[in-house]
């Protein structure tokens, strides 16, 4: 290995090193808790040499959130091959959850901690994880209207943001008020897509003749 690569490793190494100090911070004291100078003292470097790698502390906190939604696609990319988009919507609601579930600090850090972090990633360009989470629920709602399954007027997108109110409803009082929700996550789930999907506003069946006739 040549100088110039092993510099670039080290640099890429001392990158995840500041990544995993903030994540522990966040963790701990939430993103407020978070400042370079805490930072440093925890990676014992200089604050000097943590701006060689980040400009600010938000674009740490900003990157954390990202990797998070990066996590979370990867438990949607097992479902997202799958053809009837109805089948697909209870698959990612069931990986939804799965993933807040199974990584409650990643979840609380991404969802719970500052809602500035994850708005941004999610109105991030089209190849941000954010925005690529939540495009596959927005494809499968516009597959359904392009197979002439919803509405007319049904809008795709206020479809999905609803539907993905319901799954995070269901992680984060999952994990805020353990004594309240008694259900477990996968049967609210499965009860929430079976009664969001099943009752999806239909196209309707009567012809406009019919609808206009008089009695």
């Amino acid at each position: 290995m040549g100088i110039t690569e092993r510099k670039q490793r080290q640099k890429a190494e001392l990158r995840e090193h500041i990544l995993t100090a903030a994540r522990d911070i966040v963790l701990r004291e939430g993103f407020g808790g978070l400042s370079m100078r805490k930072l440093a003292e925890a990676v014992e470097y200089a604050p000097a040499t943590l701006y060689v790698h980040f400009q600010n502390r938000d674009e740490i906190a900003r990157e954390l959130s990202r990797r998070g939604f990066q996590e979370l696609l990867g438990f949607f990319e097992p479902v997202v091959g799958i053809a009837d988009p109805l089948e697909r919507l209870r698959a990612v609601a069931e990986a939804y959850v799965r993933f807040g579930m199974g990584h409650p600090e990643t979840y609380r850090l991404v969802f719970m901690e500052d809602p500035k972090l994850s708005s941004a990633v999610l109105h991030g360009g089209p190849d941000d994880p954010g925005a690529r989470s939540f495009h596959v629920l927005e494809a499968a709602f516009e597959e359904l209207a392009a197979q002439g399954r919803l509405a007319a007027d049904a809008d795709p997108r206020r479809l999905a943001e609803v539907f993905w109110t319901g799954v995070h409803g269901v992680v984060s009082l999952k994990l805020t008020c353990t004594n309240f929700l008694q259900t477990p996550a996968e049967a609210l789930t499965d009860t929430f897509t079976r009664t969001f999907l099943d009752g999806l506003p239909k196209p309707s069946s009567r012809s406009p003749t019919q609808g206009n006739a008089s009695t």
